[in-house]
């Protein structure tokens, strides 16, 4: 099972604190040493909306090119991308929004207009000679409109596969998501745009994440999204908590037999130096209590 690192992103966005851009390398480069190969890096947005990724280049920079090491940049539309692909990341990472009213307020587009735009996004990418993946935002709830018709999500996904990106990533951006709707939703995507493969990203708000997780692995989903200690949320999702650590991910895919080639010691010791940097206690359990057996590699 692969795993993307998304806490350089997703995990520290959120965070009034801003965080030095030498300490956003580091965590970088310790996912790197605990055995992530695609990384989340940064987001190429407006700092005025998200200050906490206002050095998105400046990390990208000092980061530089890493053998073997897939570098993503998240862009929300072309102007994104163009920063991102200057900058020298390895691949884009497009939003579509399964709700208008979402859409509207993350990034000034109806679902509609984002799904359009991530197509140009991923064709962007191709032109540069990188490649793209596209994250389908709210795809099991909204907090505006309530529930998402798994259908949209589907047609969606089958409209954005054509594009050609790496992968089509399903969100629970609000964290509402129960495990029977995972697997019911990540089966029919499946269907729908193999071989194009599945990723899942699960946001804890309701102690459902780590479930949603295994749900999504049994159901056919190829990669899964982790944040280190179990930082995050969306600056324009009300009350959406964090994602699922990635040490607790690695904990229950590892004892579950499902192979990651990551170091699970490794994370728990990142984790522990990243509540350092962040001044506070992170959500993640398994950061607290530590493996079982003690150390080893998930």
């Amino acid at each position: 099972m692969e795993i993307v690192e998304v806490g350089p992103r997703d995990g520290l966005q959120n965070e009034k604190t801003v965080i030095a851009t030498a300490d956003k390398v580091e965590l970088i480069r310790r996912a790197i040493d605990y055995g992530v190969r695609r990384i989340e890096v940064a987001s190429f947005v407006n700092p005025k909306r998200v200050p906490q990724m206002a050095d998105a280049e400046a990390v990208v920079d000092a980061l530089g090119i890493v053998d073997g090491v897939t570098r993503i940049g998240l862009v929300l539309n072309e102007r994104g991308s163009d920063r991102a692909l200057a900058c020298g990341v390895d691949q884009l990472g497009a939003v579509a929004i399964a709700s208008d009213s979402f859409g509207i307020r993350n990034q000034g587009q109806s679902s509609a207009e984002s799904v359009e735009v991530a197509k140009r996004i991923v064709a962007m990418a191709q032109a540069s000679g990188r490649t793209a993946q596209v994250t389908i935002a709210v795809a099991f709830g909204c907090p505006f409109e309530g529930e998402i018709d798994p259908a949209k999500v589907v047609a969606m996904a089958s409209e954005l596969a054509e594009a050609g990106p790496v992968e089509i990533a399903l969100a629970d951006t609000i964290g509402v998501a129960v495990p029977a709707q995972v697997s019911t939703l990540v089966r029919k995507v499946r269907e729908a745009i193999d071989p194009v493969p599945v990723r899942i990203h699960c946001h804890d708000t309701r102690n459902t994440g780590i479930a949603n997780i295994w749900a999504a692995v049994e159901a056919g989903a190829k990669t899964v999204d982790a944040s280190l200690g179990g930082l995050g949320g969306c600056p324009f999702a009300p009350g959406a908590a964090g994602n699922v650590a990635t040490e607790d991910a690695l904990y229950m895919l590892g004892r579950s037999g499902v192979a990651t080639g990551l170091d699970l010691a490794k994370s728990i010791e990142s984790s522990t130096w990243l509540g350092g940097v962040m001044g506070k206690k992170l959500p993640s359990m398994v950061g607290k209590a530590g493996g079982f057996p003690a150390g080893g590699a998930a």
